[in-house]
């Protein structure tokens, strides 16, 4: 009689249900982090809005600035895929748009809808930066890796010919910064009461009309 065949493992449901409670986690750190800010909102409340453990909730995230990097990480993606964002499909497409008015329209869609899921987490994030020096650092690096990732636009723009010759390439990232703040987008949306289309329309008139060559 031969030896028993082992059975290979397949640990896809644990990993599943991990994921789910992973997500039922920052959905719920979100709500509460923008209901209530960051310092007033305790991992013992999270928790308990999630309907998950405490120790459950440490063992996935360890600290409360790692819960609210994830938070803001699956703001800006979309989902939780550990994906860089620049390595995304929509932003790579953009990017190998060779038409710059088609390529800045991409961008104006992208970058609206990201900061639709996002600018509510990022003014949270603003304030309690001026509070707590975690999450002032936290915010430091989000706006570095903003500028730089917003300033792949530009350098697209350069390398087709297609930026205005009247604006050199530092003064253009900067532009960009500005315009896709998530500060613009809170006065438009919030403040002034525009529609999501609406901004993403203007964005890309503004854009180009600022842009690019005439």
């Amino acid at each position: 009689m031969g030896d028993p065949v082992k059975r290979r493992y397949d640990n896809s449901r644990r990993l599943a249900q991990v994921r789910a409670t992973r997500l039922t986690v920052i959905d719920a750190a979100k709500r509460l982090f923008v209901e209530n800010g960051y310092p007033a909102t305790t991992l013992e409340a999270v928790a308990e809005a999630a309907d998950v453990p405490l120790p459950t909730l440490y063992r996935l995230f360890k600290s409360k600035r790692a819960l609210l990097t994830a938070v803001l990480d699956t703001s800006f993606g979309g989902d939780d895929k550990p994906i860089a964002f620049v390595d995304r499909p929509t932003v790579q497409a953009a990017l190998s748009e060779p038409d710059p008015r088609r390529m800045l329209e991409a961008f104006a869609t992208i970058a609206t809808e990201l900061l639709g899921r996002s600018s509510a987490i990022q003014l949270v994030l603003a304030s309690a930066a001026q509070l707590d020096a975690e999450a002032a650092d936290l915010l430091t690096e989000i706006r570095r890796q903003r500028h730089a990732g917003q300033s792949r636009i530009v350098t697209a723009l350069v390398e087709r010919g297609s930026l205005d010759p009247g604006l050199n390439a530092t003064e253009a990232r900067d532009v960009v910064y500005l315009l896709m703040s998530p500060d613009a987008y809170r006065i438009l949306t919030v403040e002034r009461g525009w529609k999501p289309e609406t901004v993403q329309t203007w964005l890309t008139h503004i854009l180009c009309r600022t842009l690019l060559a005439p």
